[in-house]
């Protein structure tokens, strides 16, 4: 496929993209529910090492979401679901190593999230389906960049910079010190999903019997004040002037 047909399939998918997570964690817990065991081996130590590779691997994604939020400039990578911001070029901090880091963040997040499920299969799934939904976001955001800052400037930062795979080598120090309420308001949903799926994929394992539930509730306490940070931040949001102006 042409890449502007791939940059026009992006702009369907960027309008959609806020509903994927929920959707995932759905088909998901279906499959927890029916698979019954926390990982894809008949070995239970084997099976803890999956689900402990899984939560990794969802929490680096986060992890990295959360340290481009936080650098990245005002007016950038911004929530909306209509169209691209662009006040300026992100080009430094996480943005130095990959042109598009929220997304890699994202495809991280995602694929550890569904191998939580307990299925290898809708872990790899997820992580195809992710690379092509993102891919596809990505060139049409790109389109909107060369729009805005010229051919020339994209060119010279996508010379050295890959796509959605990191480079190890050429950091350079964010433009803007970390801001903690950008990086809340734009994280404190996925985070607040991302805890939710652990808690309901473990239900799901279960199959929804508390009977049979583990002894072990780190797990959903760290649900809980995760979700009160949550409910939080969203009656800032709503109360006060806390985020205001803030993208």
């Amino acid at each position: 496929m042409h890449q502007l047909d791939l940059a026009n399939s992006g702009e369907a998918l960027f309008k959609v993209r806020g509903k994927f997570l929920r959707n995932m964690i759905v088909v998901g817990v279906v499959i927890a529910y029916f698979h019954g065991q926390i990982g894809p081996f008949d070995s239970d130590s084997a099976n803890h090492l999956w689900f402990a590779l899984s939560l990794g691997l969802a929490l680096s994604g986060a992890l990295v979401r959360i340290v481009t939020s936080g650098y990245a400039a005002l007016g950038t990578s911004g929530v909306t679901k209509d169209a691209p911001v662009a006040a300026e070029l992100n080009t430094t901090g996480p943005y130095s190593l990959v042109r598009n880091p929220l997304y890699l963040g994202r495809i991280l997040n995602f694929t550890g999230i569904a191998m939580l499920s307990g299925s290898w299969v809708y872990g790899a799934l997820i992580l195809l389906g992710s690379i092509l939904v993102y891919e596809r976001i990505s060139l049409y955001e790109e389109k909107f960049l060369r729009q805005e800052f010229g051919d020339a400037t994209i060119d010279a930062w996508a010379m050295d910079v890959p796509f959605l795979m990191p480079r190890r080598h050429g950091w350079t120090k964010p433009k803007y010190p970390f801001w903690l309420r950008r990086c809340v308001k734009r994280e404190d949903e996925k985070l607040m999903f991302m805890a939710t799926a652990v808690v309901l994929f473990d239900l799901a394992h279960h199959g929804f019997e508390m009977s049979r539930m583990s002894e072990n509730l780190i797990a959903y306490s760290l649900w809980a004040i995760i979700m009160l940070g949550y409910l939080v931040s969203r009656s800032l949001r709503r109360f006060t002037n806390t985020f205001d102006g803030i993208s």
